[in-house]
């Protein structure tokens, strides 16, 4: 579908006046001119904004790092002099006005340039931002929306290719402070020159679409795309999340770099990755221990990490020296020690935390101010990615763990609270909505769970030898463990703030959408349906057409049943009529 297709929808946005075009696309205060095939999804504001909010806390923290900086090396100089009791003053930066010493950021597959012209508008301290895409009629576009928008003084249009460009932006003066990379798909070949053409300590911002490759529909593609197996878990979401950061981390190790997550994010159908990226060969030698394999039950789904490096401090006073290690393994037994049955083996995955909860802090307290349109959604988002535990990777969900057991499903304040009263430490995760996020140790699940069984027994029909659900409830409960007494942190201070932490479907028909289309109005909703089960219907008409012409070479032999098929299919009368 064309852009120019799209044209009722200045119905509902009206145009600015000082612009003839009728066509425009208005978000916050950009403006965008819809011309030509160039792509455009307003389900992705969500993203933009929470992109916007985070380019704003790094630059302040990113000014404040310059400043400490400033003070050692003053302080270095003047040895003999005593410290200035007073930190030097912190520059004040607006939105709009362009800074020498402000971020130079790449978005390196701009389409309308509407994410460029928003950073423009919208971050304080910027000093360039290159947009650039492949297309011609894109770069068009971009530069009459540039223009329109009066960010010429910003922002610098680029006709390249994404990848060509980042390796010719590898010289030192020619880096980039931040670097946006928001693909169609799989973001895994821009990687490599992003990551070289980004300044020490800089900021890359990665969108990945393709969740039914990361989610572990297809494992064999995901192998090839992020070098990582997937399992098919109902903690597909965030183990997407930490297979993404297992790949750019991968990526960054083979130039002496490694990744500090400081926000990563699962909404609607994409992921969306927010790192530092830093030098350092001796600080690359911890990646080994980031990562871990993972072995999932076959039977009851449980799952256990194994790391693929340990480290050890050698001395208590002397923490800073450590010693690398290989982990002996594996880690779980050749059958499970809950059901006996066999393991699937995935990863590698990051294992390590995904959030820096102190940015995250700072996020939320600085989301108000930016006024932001989807400032709703961002603050119950970021309050439950606060509210995660962080070294505990992956979830469970109450539905599945009941459903391999035939179980009534345990409410989950209920099973928050049991493991609370257990001495465990709960939380949900942002991921879904139904997450458990715990470091009680599975055989506590399964003990819980047993204990919830006295009370909703499972049928005797049902207990079939050999499955996982008889050999977890033929084992004796552990202890007792309290349901009905509610526990104070059961309920997190989200939940019952009535945040927005999960978002429902945006829109009908929603989803990551085509290549260069605008996904808005009403045209999208025929290109939907005219691409529902396409294959199904492309090979009944193929079988269709075929058993026609069999009837066709047929019904020369056979005049009395050609007569008869005439009569009972009058639709087919054209076809026959030579032959009555």
């Amino acid at each position: 579908m064309e852009v120019e297709e799209v044209e009722d929808v200045p119905q509902e946005t009206p145009p600015v006046p000082t612009n003839p075009n009728a066509n425009i696309i208005t978000e916050r205060n950009a403006h965008i001119i819809s011309g030509g095939q160039v792509f455009y999804n307003p389900v992705q504001e969500f993203n933009r904004d929470l992109s916007i909010a985070v380019l704003n806390v790094y630059f302040q923290r990113l000014v404040k790092e310059r400043a400490e900086k400033a003070r050692k090396q003053l302080q270095r100089q003047q040895k003999q002099q005593q410290p200035e009791e007073t930190p030097p003053p912190t520059p004040s930066y607006t939105a709009g006005t362009q800074y020498a010493d402000g971020l130079r950021i790449l978005e390196a597959l701009a389409a309308t340039g509407l994410r460029s012209i928003r950073y423009a508008q919208e971050i304080a301290g910027v000093r360039q931002i290159i947009a650039n895409d492949l297309s011609k009629q894109a770069v068009k576009s971009i530069k009459t929306n540039v223009r329109h928008n009066a960010v010429e003084h910003l922002i610098e249009t680029s006709h390249a290719d994404a990848m060509t460009l980042m390796y010719l932006s590898t010289a030192p003066q020619q880096r980039f402070d931040a670097v946006d990379l928001d693909p169609y798909g799989c973001p895994n070949r821009f990687l490599d020159g992003a990551l070289q053409c980004i300044v020490d300590g800089g900021l890359l911002l990665v969108t990945a679409t393709d969740m039914a490759v990361l989610a572990g529909n297809a494992p064999e593609a995901c192998y090839v795309k992020y070098g990582s197996v997937p399992l098919r878990m109902k903690c597909c979401h965030e183990m997407a999340l930490r297979i993404l950061l297992h790949c750019i981390e991968t990526h960054a190790n083979r130039h002496g770099k490694y990744i500090e997550p400081l926000l990563s994010i699962s909404a609607d159908f994409y992921v969306r990755i927010f790192v530092r990226v830093h030098s350092g060969q001796a600080q690359c030698k911890y990646s080994m221990s980031k990562q871990s394999w993972i072995y999932q039950c076959t039977g009851c789904e449980t799952f256990t990490l194994q790391p693929l490096g340990t480290v050890r401090t050698k001395s208590a006073d002397q923490p800073q020296l450590v010693k690398f290690g290989i982990p002996t393994g594996p880690a779980v037994n050749a059958q499970c020690e809950h059901c006996s049955h066999r393991h699937h083996l995935g990863g590698p995955i990051w294992s390590a935390p995904i959030h820096n909860l102190e940015f995250v802090r700072h996020l939320l307290e600085a989301t108000p101010q930016l006024e932001l349109g989807t400032q709703r959604r961002l603050v119950g988002v970021l309050s439950m990615v606060l509210e995660e535990l962080p070294d505990v990777p992956l979830y469970y969900t109450p539905d599945k763990l009941c459903c391999v057991l035939k179980l009534e499903i345990v409410p989950m304040l209920k099973m928050r609270s049991a493991l609370l009263h257990a001495g465990y430490r709960v939380s949900y995760s942002h991921a879904s909505k139904n997450s458990l996020k715990t470091d009680a140790p599975a055989a506590v699940l399964w003990d819980i769970l047993r204990c919830w069984s006295k009370r909703h027994p499972v049928r005797e029909n049902r207990l079939i030898p050999g499955t996982a659900l008889q050999a977890i409830l033929s084992q004796p409960c552990r202890q007792d463990y309290e349901f009905d007494q509610l526990h104070p942190a059961a309920n997190p201070s989200s939940r019952k703030q009535a945040l927005s932490r999960f978002q429902e479907n945006p829109a009908p028909h929603w989803g990551p959408g085509t290549r260069a289309t605008i996904m808005i109005g009403d045209n999208k909703l025929p290109k939907s349906y005219r691409n529902q089960n396409k294959k199904q219907r492309q090979k009944a008409a193929q079988q269709e057409q075929a058993h026609e012409e069999q009837e066709t070479e047929e019904e020369p032999e056979q005049p009395d049943q050609a007569e008869a098929d005439e009569q009972l299919l009058p639709a087919k009368q054209p076809k026959l009529s030579p032959l009555a």
